[in-house]
């Protein structure tokens, strides 16, 4: 037998003569006050009205209580500040600040801070459920589907059309995600490098195309990423018993498609690590005029190329005791797979642990980029897409434990969509500010995670922000900065 505790005050340890009593009765108080913030730049970027446009709603419009607008806010907003649980808008719901960042409305058009409207809740957790398990019949244009996503949207649950009256069309998320990257440019750039990556994303049910991977250890999914600077341009899920670069070249047509028709000259430069090593993707690529950068396996045959460069950089080691590199590059063709001699850049690296060769093929000419710093300034720096993955996990992209690999793609892109939303907090409102380089972790404990008090009057909505944030002059200054932005049209 247990017992229901309902008390409504808590005694704790005095403060010397002081009593500390705490309840829950300080009224409508809300831990994310610098949420609004990100509505500021929803106002000024349109993102989660423009993925809200790629679901098609056949509902009743005069039975319904909350627009797929306010579902998709609800979701990202929600993403955003931290909540990765459906079950956390339960309780989210009832929380007026959450409602103003919605914009909620009720079904007569009135506004959320009316007074009769007051009390009037957002989606809970099962109608938001109801949108992740959105129908899978959607119209493509022809050659948009990859070979993952007809895998995701055959996989959706097979449920009869009448009870899934929300659909959302994957190829317009994509198309949507290339637009906003290149909204982002004022100007043609003089070029553009494209990421290639793949994660783990581990499992722990009986998730559809769920597999073991033997290199992660552990059974999981195999999303792939292409990232353009601090934009994700692609975020498909993947079942994990395929090949690390599955796909990427159907993506990358896609991508590259709408990028030419803006700018029909811009270069354009696919880099990667040697699991996107592939004909396929290489050989496209030079059909295409679209330059590579991409890591390669080593084997003996290169290992064999560099002997005398990595008995160089040993006996560099044994002189000076510090990290040693030589690097060399010659013309090689795989004695099968490969159509042609590529150039082949070589890392010949000795360590304290020993030999550490690199290799790299590119399809850019030695004279516009030597050896080393083709390998140094432009192949290394893709590590920093790194950094783009493991936001994405800060963001929740890896709870995916629906049951279809269909909604689970569902889920990624609305994490993918939160990504974008902070990073466009980050590009227009913190640049020159100390958190201009901040990861999204670091923004929402900083800026968004404020204590506010919210009180609603028939003609205003007040939010009273913690006196004691040690981060309000940097509100401030990101106020200002997104106040200068033109709002959307």
């Amino acid at each position: 037998m247990t017992t229901e505790c309902k008390q409504e005050r808590f005694g704790f340890h005095a403060l010397f003569q002081r009593e500390v009593r705490v309840g829950f009765d300080g009224g409508n108080i809300s831990s994310d006050g610098g949420g609004v913030l990100l509505r500021e730049v929803e106002k000024r970027t349109g993102i989660i009205a423009q993925l809200a446009q790629c679901f098609h709603d056949r509902r009743d419009p005069d039975l319904i209580e909350h627009t797929v607008k306010e579902l998709v806010g609800q979701r990202v907003y929600g993403l955003a500040l931290g909540y990765e649980d459906l079950n956390d808008h339960q309780q989210l719901r009832q929380d007026p600040l959450l409602a103003v960042l919605v914009e909620k409305r009720d079904p007569t058009g009135q506004d959320r801070v009316r007074k009769r409207d007051q009390g009037k809740a957002l989606a809970g957790k099962s109608t938001l459920n109801r949108l992740e398990l959105t129908g899978t019949k959607t119209k493509h244009r022809k050659g948009e589907r990859s070979a993952a996503m007809e895998d995701s949207i055959e996989a959706g649950p097979q449920i009869p059309d009448r009870y899934k009256k929300i659909h959302l069309d994957f190829a317009a998320v994509d198309r949507m995600l290339v637009e906003l990257f290149l909204a982002s440019f004022g100007k043609e750039p003089p070029e553009l490098v494209l990421d290639l990556d793949c994660t783990d994303d581990p499992v722990h049910g009986g998730q559809e195309g769920r597999f073991f991977h033997g290199y992660y250890g552990h059974y999981c999914y195999l999303p792939l990423y292409i990232v353009g600077g601090e934009h994700v341009l692609c975020a498909r899920l993947r079942p994990s018993n395929i090949d690390a670069g599955a796909g990427g070249v159907e993506e990358l047509k896609r991508i590259v498609a709408p990028i030419r028709e803006r700018w029909p000259k811009v270069k354009i430069i696919v880099r990667g690590d040697s699991g996107f090593c592939r004909e396929e993707l290489l050989s496209w690529c030079e059909d295409n005029h679209v330059h590579y950068c991409i890591g390669l396996a080593r084997n003996s045959r290169l290992q064999a190329e560099i002997e005398p460069q990595q008995e160089a950089a040993q006996q560099q080691f044994r002189q000076t005791g510090k990290a040693a590199r030589v690097y060399q590059e010659f013309l090689y063709q795989t004695r099968k797979s490969w159509r042609q001699q590529r150039r082949v850049i070589a890392k010949a690296e000795y360590l304290e642990k020993g030999a550490n060769p690199r290799f790299v093929v590119t399809s850019l000419a030695a004279q516009e980029r030597p050896a080393q710093s083709l390998y140094e300034e432009l192949y290394c720096a893709r590590g920093d897409m790194e950094n783009r993955i493991k936001e994405q996990m800060m963001l929740f992209a890896d709870r995916t434990s629906t049951a279809y690999l269909h909604s689970n793609q569902v889920r990624l892109y609305f994490s993918t969509v939160a990504y974008q939303l902070v990073q466009a907090l980050r590009r227009l409102g913190l640049a020159g500010t100390e958190l201009a380089q901040a990861q999204c972790n670091t923004i929402r404990v900083k800026l968004l995670k404020i204590g506010a008090a919210i009180r609603v009057t028939v003609r205003k909505v007040w939010i009273a922000l913690s006196e004691s944030s040690p981060y309000a002059a940097l509100f401030r200054k990101v106020y200002c900065q997104l106040q200068a932005v033109p709002l959307r049209t």
